[in-house]
């Protein structure tokens, strides 16, 4: 499964979400270091999957999420779904994952409540999904649905790797009309949220539509603060920029990025 943004977010929310679930958790909870009792709590059940899950023990793992998320508790559907999406204790199946991902969005959650990341984590999961399709299963390419999630995650839950890549869809005109506008107004929302990329691709845009100076400060100041797999797209859309204005307006913009860098724009 191809979900590398989303992966990491993943990563993050198992130790800060997944740290807050647990204390949800009441006493009289059965000895984690047992056998997995189908009986107990969703609350006790998650923690028992998550200590089993911390210790190695994905199979005990995967059998007390499943006994949680039959029971309705949303992390224990959102761990386990992860674990089918990345192959991580059971072997990796991209439909499973879906089908988990989908009862999960199928809930009632409300912005801020205590299951927040792992109903944002779900929409991107599926919007992913329905970007490309999954082979050989009743879930194909759905573009307009793929917008649809990532718009639903950007606006209801402000989330700004959603807003980005609803930003990329309208750009292009994918899964729906194309409106540079719009774009433009979403990139700019994600930049203001501090996702990096779409600071690149909204400095490239005012770019070329006439704002050399600020659009080519947006650019440096994303490559300064780039991750890793973003860093070599981004300098190259500054580089380019760099090469074509005057020396005066690169002297504006470097100056205007380090401004930025400090948080004064």
């Amino acid at each position: 499964m191809f979900l590398a943004p989303v992966k990491l977010c993943s990563l993050l929310l198992v130790a800060a979400v997944c740290s807050a679930t647990l204390g949800l958790s009441r006493a009289h909870a059965f000895d984690v270091q047992s056998d997995v009792s189908k009986d107990a709590g969703r609350f006790d059940l998650f923690r028992f999957g998550f200590k089993a899950y911390k210790d190695g023990d994905k199979d005990k793992a995967v059998e007390a999420y499943r006994y949680a998320a039959e029971k309705g508790h949303t992390g224990s559907r959102w761990a386990l779904a992860n674990m089918y999406a990345y192959g991580d204790g059971v072997p990796e199946n991209d439909y499973e994952a879906f089908k988990i991902y989908l009862k999960l969005v199928n809930e009632d959650v409300e912005p801020g409540s205590p299951d927040t990341g792992f109903y944002v984590n779900a929409l991107m999961a599926l919007a992913e999904y329905y970007e490309t399709g999954i082979a050989d299963t009743p879930v194909k390419k759905d573009l307009a649905q793929a917008r649809q999630l990532y718009f639903q995650a950007a606006s209801v839950f402000g989330y700004p790797e959603a807003q980005y890549r609803l930003a990329k869809m309208i750009l292009h005109g994918e899964g729906g009309p194309e409106n540079v506008r719009l774009a433009k107004k979403w990139l700019n929302v994600a930049r203001q949220n501090g996702n990096i990329p779409a600071m690149a691709v909204f400095g490239n845009l005012i770019f070329n539509e006439g704002q050399p100076v600020l659009g080519l400060a947006y650019l440096t100041a994303a490559v300064s603060r780039c991750n890793p797999s973003d860093c070599a797209w981004i300098r190259d859309l500054q580089e380019k920029s760099f090469s074509v204005v005057d020396e005066n307006d690169r002297r504006g913009a470097i100056a205007l990025a380090q401004n930025m860098s400090t948080g004064n724009h």
